[in-house]
């Protein structure tokens, strides 16, 4: 019997977009000509003359899309902003018909694709538990053996004889996670819904994503936050433009991603690896130092192992680091303060510290270089390069000096901590 549950063939979803031109804001006496010239319209259209009409347009959000994920898989499905991975999410969930092509979807399948899906306003928590429940295909006695594990994961026993409409969008979401992870679906889908919790929960949720996984169901799951994708999942879809880019490991997959965002294609990178010293070092191996190798808590040092091989002698060696944002621009490099030699076939580890650098609450991605020529810019050059890796997540918290637990990203990448902000009204 094939462990393959999720078959996707040749998937399309077209969607009609219309084109009108916006009126302004209408008096009671435009309503009254608007009326007449309607009439006027009317009168006209035999008399041959061609009447303007909105004009529409087709919009594939997803074209000729097709995968097979097998029983167990931890997928993450990434692409840009408008690349069609809600839309494929709400195909599989059998949420939206598809246009063109077929799924075949062999299991029980939990979806949390907006926060408080298949939830009633009006009924409380608790009801909602044992509705969406229903939903999900669980009988009454699933439910009742979950119910206080459900609860405990939300958070929310004081508010659970409340109406739900009442619940604060991170009660709301704790509760839907909640929900849909613990009734032992065989496929979970999340979306990017996690965001809206807080980076406690997001921490917490992704725990139990990673328990799910490892208990042999299968977990889609969206994000735009490439540490949860590598932390996560064992393999990757790559969207762009309603089309599969690639599909593939998840460490190549993100770095070819994060490469497009930072417009540094990954042609181009190969090519470098390609070119002379290209073939002679290279990183095997590098690790964020953390409890979960993805998250590091505001304020605390940057710790990177880097295990290095060589495939002949090489000296005058430095390691060049740059960190990204999420939107892929760089927020600073540096170069390491001392050089080091390699021996043929000599496979070296290393640890990279980085000190002081108080990088706000969000998602980042690391790039890392091998250079030789020594530690001064104008002469040194890259004999290998990796964009993307690894990505993490900093973490907000409190010491009572430096506040940063509701850091609003529009305020930038970082905290400045040990400058004197004063404001003199003489």
């Amino acid at each position: 019997m094939s462990d393959t549950v999720i078959r996707v063939e040749n998937l399309g979803k077209k969607y009609i977009i219309g084109h009108q031109k916006q009126e302004p804001y209408k008096a009671l006496r435009d309503v009254i000509a608007n009326g007449a010239k309607s009439v006027g319209r009317q009168l006209l259209k035999p008399l041959g003359k061609k009447i303007s009409e909105p004009t529409v347009e087709e919009f594939w959000a997803l074209k000729d899309v097709s995968f097979e994920i097998k029983q167990g898989d931890r997928v993450g499905i990434i692409g840009r902003n408008g690349a069609g991975k809600s839309t494929l999410l709400k195909i599989l969930s059998r949420i939206t018909e598809p246009t063109t092509g077929r799924i075949r979807v062999k299991g029980r399948v939990a979806s949390l694709l907006e926060v408080g899906t298949g939830f009633h306003p009006e009924l409380t928590g608790r009801e909602n538990i044992f509705l969406n429940g229903a939903i999900l295909g669980m009988s009454k006695a699933e439910i009742k053996r979950k119910f206080d594990e459900i609860v405990a994961f939300a958070e929310v026993e004081r508010f659970l004889d409340t109406p739900v409409k009442r619940y604060s969008s991170g009660m709301y979401v704790r509760l839907a996670f909640a929900v849909a992870a613990h009734l032992e679906p065989e496929i979970l889908i999340v979306d990017e819904v996690l965001a809206v919790g807080d980076a406690q929960f997001q921490k917490k949720c992704l725990g139990k994503i990673g328990e799910v996984a490892s208990e042999g169901q299968t977990v889609l799951f969206v994000s735009h936050n490439m540490g949860a994708i590598s932390a996560l999942c064992d393999k990757v879809v790559f969207l762009a433009k309603g089309q599969v880019q690639e599909i593939g490991a998840t460490d190549r997959i993100v770095a070819t991603y994060v490469a497009e965002i930072l417009q540094n294609k990954v042609d181009d990178i190969e090519q470098l690896r390609l070119a002379g010293y290209g073939k002679k070092v290279r990183f095997s191996d590098i690790r964020l130092v953390s409890d979960d190798g993805l998250s590091i808590v505001f304020g605390k040092p940057i710790d990177y192992i880097l295990t290095i091989y060589s495939k002949c002698d090489l000296y005058n060696l430095s390691i060049g680091s740059s960190i990204f944002n999420s939107a892929g621009n760089c927020i600073g490099s540096l170069i390491t303060e001392e050089t080091f030699s390699l021996h043929a076939n000599q496979e070296l580890t290393l640890k990279l510290t980085i000190l002081n650098l108080s990088l706000a609450p969000g998602s980042y991605y690391a790039g890392f270089s091998i250079g030789e020529g020594g530690l001064d810019a104008t002469s040194r050059h890259d004999l290998e390069a990796v964009i993307g890796k690894p990505a993490f997540q900093i973490l907000p918290m409190s010491d009572g000096k430096n506040i940063v637990a509701n850091w609003n990203s529009n305020w930038g990448n970082i905290v400045f901590k040990d400058i004197s902000f004063r404001l003199d009204t003489n």
